[in-house]
């Protein structure tokens, strides 16, 4: 049996392919939306991809199941209880799929969606027994999959499906059984995710307290708190793979906007992108640019930021990073990109355009502001748990996600100096504000890494 995991970083999105090289014949589970990477894996060991297993209907990526049946001709198939509207073929409890020495058991295991599987993989070349189990976000390695996502008004459900599907319906099946779940870390699809690929059934009892509970009770007591943020993107994606994806346009192989071309699309309301590192757009940027670079969690980012029907231009430093961008773009369903600025920022400057700053500060700088009593508001945008872990002392916090749901009640022209743990976030959400009409926000550059490495002291608790 041929298997092999996919995985795209930063975003935690597992796919899978499984195949009997003997019977020439494979599938592909929870593709992503670019998928050279299974053609290529089709050609290079001579298997034809024939079903497109989809574990349930996605929030937080774009699938590539109508890219690759546009390619192959596979066919679709998802539960029978998929609210999908195109045509696909229903698997139901108990259905197997099966060639040459593989075969594929399908579960009902609702929880995380009411339309969820997994799949029970056996290698019949190896024994009758199943080998391994794909469990979709039903079960990560460390976590379990939320059940918020599906919508408040079936909530209720959500979590009593999530406990028969795991202690129930998974709880029948043996120890041994390897997991492979749908995503790792990064993911927004469950909360402290492992990077660790895959894990056994047996571990993940032994070691999960979400797996430990003696009662329903407990379990919905425990799951039914605070879920992780959920970005403006997940809605845009799930209503696309509702639908099924527009299939990808084949890029023109140029499009590079000069300063005058890239202004007037940028005057006609697009939002800029500038992927450009922290000191870079802090020095200068296009006005009302948001600086989002690349980084693991750029997707994640972008998905909390920025509306996905919102017209996009790119700040980038070549095209070698505009043709990584729009992957990761059209991955989370933001396709309507018109270009990049071609010669980047120097470009711009040269041609006289309108720039802006962050005037970031340095670690030694605040220190100063803060001994005489004269620096403005310092706000920091990590989350509770890092928090713990140490501050800056009399700086307010207010999480990033909060400021970039609900504003900022402050006044807009007082003095602002945004902190996270390294300045990426921080000028992320001083961008944004500065679209909301703060004038005087700055970013603490380098983060409360640099505060630290300069030898200054910060509160706990």
């Amino acid at each position: 049996m041929y298997f092999r995991q996919i995985t795209v970083p930063g975003l935690g999105c597992n796919s899978y392919v499984i195949g009997c090289p003997g019977a020439r014949q494979a599938v592909v589970v929870d593709p992503k939306r670019d998928v050279q990477e299974y053609m290529d894996i089709s050609r290079d060991e001579g298997m034809k991809i024939t079903h497109i297993i989809e574990t349930h209907v996605h929030a937080d990526h774009v699938s590539g199941n109508q890219e690759l049946k546009s390619r192959t001709g596979a066919a679709i198939c998802f539960s029978e209880h998929a609210p999908v509207t195109f045509d696909y073929q229903k698997l139901r409890e108990g259905d197997v799929i099966e060639f040459g020495q593989v075969k594929l058991e399908i579960l009902h295991t609702p929880g995380h969606t009411p339309n969820s599987i997994s799949i029970l993989v056996t290698d019949k070349a190896r024994g009758d027994l199943p080998w391994m189990i794909l469990t979709g976000d039903l079960l990560f390695v460390g976590a379990i999959g939320r059940p918020d996502l599906a919508g408040a008004e079936i909530l209720e459900e959500q979590i009593r499906n999530l406990y028969d599907s795991l202690y129930v319906k998974l709880g029948r099946l043996p120890d041994y059984l390897e997991v492979f779940p749908a995503h790792g870390q990064g993911s927004l699809c469950g909360k402290g995710l492992s990077a660790k690929a895959s894990s056994t059934l047996g571990y993940e009892r032994k070691t999960q307290p979400l797996l430990q509970f003696s009662d329903f009770g407990a379990f919905h007591e425990q799951i039914a708190g605070a879920f992780p943020v959920r970005p403006k993107s997940f809605t845009h994606i799930i209503n696309t793979n509702t639908h099924g994806a527009p299939l990808l346009e084949r890029c023109p192989l140029d499009q590079m906007l000069n300063p005058d071309q890239f202004d007037r699309i940028r005057q006609q309301g697009a939002t800029v992108i500038d992927t450009r590192d922290t000191a870079s757009f802090g020095g200068f940027h296009i006005p009302g640019a948001i600086n989002i670079g690349f980084e693991k969690q750029m997707a994640n980012w972008i998905g909390m930021v920025v509306d996905p029907k919102e017209e996009l231009l790119l700040v980038v430093d070549d095209r070698q990073k505009y043709d990584l961008m729009t992957t990761e773009l059209h991955r989370i369903g933001y396709d309507h990109i018109f270009g990049y600025l071609s010669g980047g920022m120097a470009a711009w400057i040269s041609h006289g355009m309108p720039i802006e700053n962050l005037s970031p500060i340095s670690a030694q700088d605040l220190r100063r502001q803060l001994d005489r009593q004269d620096s403005g508001v310092v706000v920091d945008v990590r989350t509770p748990e890092e928090r713990l872990q140490g501050y800056i002392p009399g700086s307010l916090h207010i999480p990033m996600t909060d400021i970039l749901s609900n504003g900022l009640e402050m006044a807009k022209g007082g003095e602002m100096i945004l902190a996270c743990g390294t300045g990426y976030r921080a000028n992320i959400v001083a961008s944004r504000l500065k679209q909301d009409g703060f004038s005087h926000v700055h970013s603490l550059a380098g983060g409360l890494t640099a505060w630290q490495n300069a030898g200054y002291s910060i509160a706990n608790g």
